[in-house]
């Protein structure tokens, strides 16, 4: 399969969150076409520019499958009925971690982006949600989520079409390099392909070259 359907594009603004903090986690559901621009959807807001946005982290998708698994784990919440609950930018069925890989390129709307990275899970997934132990739960099991750089700019609206265009890395899933460079299960070969992945964003390149021994 290489074409998706985009069920939502969601976007959000920082607000409180915890104490002095905030965060743009909570991301809602958009009418019409949405710019996608090199930093992101416009206008779209992330809290914590060092961890999220950017032009390597441009978008992001979590996977609207992992919904139904994490009510198991967790019980009903209302954030697993938004389509942004995990912060997510597209909402998109049927597209999981291991069916992507590093590099890959879709047509999003008039725009092209390419998976750059995967996500990393901070504490404010279990403060949204009101349960400790989801950034484990995310480790141990790969449910991360990624995220796109933009390459060539455009627009996008629900009911567009996700499409594959080009496929990437093909031995590097998103899972895989999720597990190498969160989990820290590779070996010093498996590190040194990493840090020597052109499409892999700058910072996890540097990470998994200190990791090669």
């Amino acid at each position: 399969m290489t074409i998706w359907t985009i069920e939502a594009v969601c976007t959000g603004t920082a607000r409180p969150f915890h104490g002095a903090e905030t965060s743009a986690i909570a991301k809602r559901p958009r009418e019409g076409a949405v710019q996608v621009l090199e930093e992101g959807l416009a206008p779209d807001e992330q809290a914590d520019r060092t961890v999220h946005g950017g032009p390597e982290m441009a978008l992001h998708l979590y996977p609207l499958d992992h919904h139904a698994w994490w009510r198991e784990q967790i019980g009903d919440h209302p954030a697993l009925d938004e389509p942004g609950g995990f912060g997510s930018n597209l909402a998109v069925r049927g597209l999981t971690e291991a069916m992507v890989h590093i590099g890959d390129r879709f047509r999003l709307g008039t725009a092209l982006i390419e998976i750059s990275q995967p996500r990393q899970p901070c504490w404010k997934i279990e403060h949204r949600f009101g349960h400790k132990g989801m950034v484990a739960q995310i480790v141990a099991t790969a449910r991360c989520g990624w995220y796109f750089r933009v390459i060539e700019t455009g627009e996008v609206a629900a009911g567009n079409a996700l499409e594959r265009v080009a496929i990437g890395a093909r031995e590097w899933n998103v899972a895989r390099v999720f597990r190498a460079l969160v989990a820290g299960k590779a070996s010093a070969a498996e590190f040194a392909e990493l840090a020597a992945l052109e499409t892999l964003t700058p910072r996890l390149r540097a990470k998994a070259a200190a990791r090669r021994g």
